[in-house]
């Protein structure tokens, strides 16, 4: 799936061999215009223990962000900016200095993605992507920065032609001149391969061959199960079968010790009306099923119990993306922070647990008039009928002493008190809602209450 402007709200695969446990990330929309601020953004991540995260550049407030977190980052090269690199070392040189070298170790980079699905997206871009690759990566090495930061390319599944049977799979042979020195690359630096895997557009483009039980995990009787006719091996799910045709391809091109990771893998809640399966409750069942079948490291038929870190896609909902209905509802959340959909993770740890659908909290809008703000507190203070004796001097939510941190305490008071009732938190467009807790230190908010993990 070809991304744009985005930051993948990637719940992150591992990219680690059999005796790392797999992790789940989530690719982030990068449109500012589309999206919370940075620092709501990693707040987000923080209260649903998301530790990896990719985003679709290298976007500065965004890494400042994330810095001290401990969070994972993979931060990804554009296309627009492919050429460029791959044509010139010095330009890699001055993309890994400004994009990785200025932050790290204060943000914690671990991969770079160079383009996103470059042979069906951008072929004309083919012929340069590995010396793109090779150029970042001797930067990194300049840099002493190769240990820890590796670097690879996504690509869309459809680069696997036969895929099923798994065993038959077979990279697009037109794509041998760069498929051959890309693993190569892979291998020698001890990378792995990013793949995305989108059973939702298989089960679509299938005519019904796939049935709709099979691309959401959902458990199958024995008959139902896809059987690989030369290995026997028995597929209970689409997703494992991608990934397997995956290991095959490279094993056709005598690649076999390469692990991989899933950059990309999700479900539209909601589409046009051609997309009838674009349901929320289909939604919840796949993301639902791909955590807590990454989490168990199942691993697939081919490497049981091989870890297959995966991203998903995506962590915010995109209103403002162009294209159909579908292309705008992967997300996990709104843009305000509600979920769209509380996730069925029960035994699943506690990734993405957080159930915040009922806790929101009513706080001033970022770079909000700061008389405004003033008048709307006096006036939640008083006619509001807002108890404000916190923020008396001495009391736990005095401090800081400052008219943003005194409004946004009386205004979600206030927003409490009216039972969240809609339009209890505007205040002459100066409030929004919110799901991360503003409370801080002794200083509790009304409408806190103990997040479930």
């Amino acid at each position: 799936m070809a991304v744009t402007v985005l930051l993948l709200f990637l719940l992150a695969v591992s990219a680690a061999s059999a005796d790392k446990d797999a992790f789940i990330g989530v690719n982030i929309g990068t449109d500012l215009s589309d999206m919370p601020s940075p620092t709501q953004v990693v707040a987000l991540l923080k209260a649903q223990n998301i530790r990896h995260v990719r985003l679709y550049d290298a976007d500065r407030a965004m890494l400042l962000a994330l810095a001290n977190t401990g969070i994972q980052v993979t931060i990804s090269v554009p296309n627009d900016q492919l050429l460029g690199i791959g044509q010139s070392n010095a330009t890699a040189a001055n993309w890994v200095a400004r994009h990785v070298a200025a932050h790290v170790p204060t943000t914690n980079i671990t991969a770079i993605a160079v383009g996103s699905e470059v042979l069906t997206v951008l072929p004309n871009a083919g012929p340069v992507l590995v010396s793109a690759l090779k150029f970042i990566h001797s930067a990194l090495v300049a840099a002493n920065l190769d240990d820890q930061i590796k670097v690879s390319t996504p690509h869309s599944s459809s680069i696997i032609l036969d895929s099923f049977p798994p065993s038959q799979a077979f990279f697009n042979r037109s794509w041998d001149p760069v498929m051959v020195p890309l693993l190569k690359f892979l291998q020698s630096t001890g990378s792995y391969l990013m793949l995305n895997v989108y059973p939702y557009y298989d089960y679509m483009q299938s005519n019904g061959v796939i049935p709709l039980d099979y691309a959401l995990f959902r458990p199958l009787p024995p008959n139902k199960e896809a059987v690989d006719a030369n290995t026997l091996l028995h597929y209970t799910n689409v997703f494992d079968a991608i990934v397997d045709a995956a290991y095959f391809a490279m094993s056709d091109l005598n690649f076999t010790n390469i692990p991989l990771v899933v950059l990309e893998s999700g479900w539209p809640s909601k589409g046009d009306s051609s997309e009838s399966d674009a349901t929320i409750d289909n939604a919840n069942t796949y993301n639902s099923n791909l955590i807590r079948h990454v989490l168990n490291n199942t691993g697939t038929p081919k490497h049981p119990g091989i870890a297959v870190s995966t991203y998903i896609y995506e962590l915010y909902n995109e209103d403002l993306r162009p294209g159909s209905v579908s292309e705008k509802n992967w997300g996990l959340f709104n843009a305000n922070g509600v979920p769209v959909y509380t996730l069925h993770l029960t035994g699943a740890g506690t990734v993405l647990a957080n159930d915040t659908t009922n806790q929101t909290f009513c706080v001033a809008k970022d770079g909000a008039d700061k008389k405004m703000l003033q008048a709307a507190l006096d006036w939640a203070c008083g006619p509001g009928k807002v108890d404000c004796s916190a923020l008396l001097q001495g009391q736990p939510c005095y401090e800081p002493d400052n008219v943003i941190s005194h409004s946004m305490y009386a205004f979600n008071a206030y927003y409490q008190q009216m039972a969240k009732a809609p339009g209890t938190c505007d205040f002459k467009g100066v409030a929004t809602i919110t799901t991360t807790d503003p409370s801080h230190g002794s200083c509790i908010f009304p409408g806190r209450y103990a997040l479930k993990l």
